[in-house]
């Protein structure tokens, strides 16, 4: 069995004040969190194609419209060791040229640096699918990466 490649090749986080956000191609993840011992009863999730709603206790956490479209019922939340939310979106566009800048429009965003890192990781993660025999997980990649890099598919025609 492989190994996924953002298992090999890390994560890039956007941190926030209630957690963080990641993305590969096909998801974006969001990690809040919560106090020690928080029920699950006490989470109200609402998670739409273009929304989303996150309460704790009855204090929301996240609200606002999602920088992209996700596959609305695809999109799940997990409660981790009663302390941890985990929320997984399915992208509608699964393209590396399909980075978010923020996690809603207009919030959380990646700064620049993380930007560009997220951005890298998107590209490299498109190149180890275009080319199943090779391990991109360790690649350092400099250029044009952005909007998922250079297309090469005409190079063998």
């Amino acid at each position: 069995m492989s190994v996924h490649f953002d298992e090999r090749s890390g994560i890039i986080p956007c941190k926030t004040p209630w957690g963080s956000w990641y993305q590969t191609m096909e998801e974006v993840f969001i990690e809040v969190n919560v106090p020690p011992g928080t029920s699950a009863k006490e989470i109200k999730c609402n998670l739409g194609s273009r929304q989303i709603d996150v309460c704790v206790k009855g204090r929301e956490m996240i609200k606002g419209k999602l920088f992209g479209c996700t596959v609305e019922d695809e999109a799940t939340w997990t409660l981790e060791d009663r302390k941890l939310i985990q929320i997984i979106l399915m992208k509608s566009n699964r393209e590396a040229g399909n980075c978010w800048l923020s996690l809603l429009e207009g919030q959380y965003c990646a700064d620049p640096w993380v930007q560009d890192q997220m951005q890298k990781k998107l590209t490299l993660e498109r190149f180890q699918r275009e080319n199943p025999g090779f391990d991109f997980s360790g690649a350092e990649i400099s250029g044009n990466f952005a909007g998922g890099g250079p297309d090469f598919s005409n190079l063998g025609k």
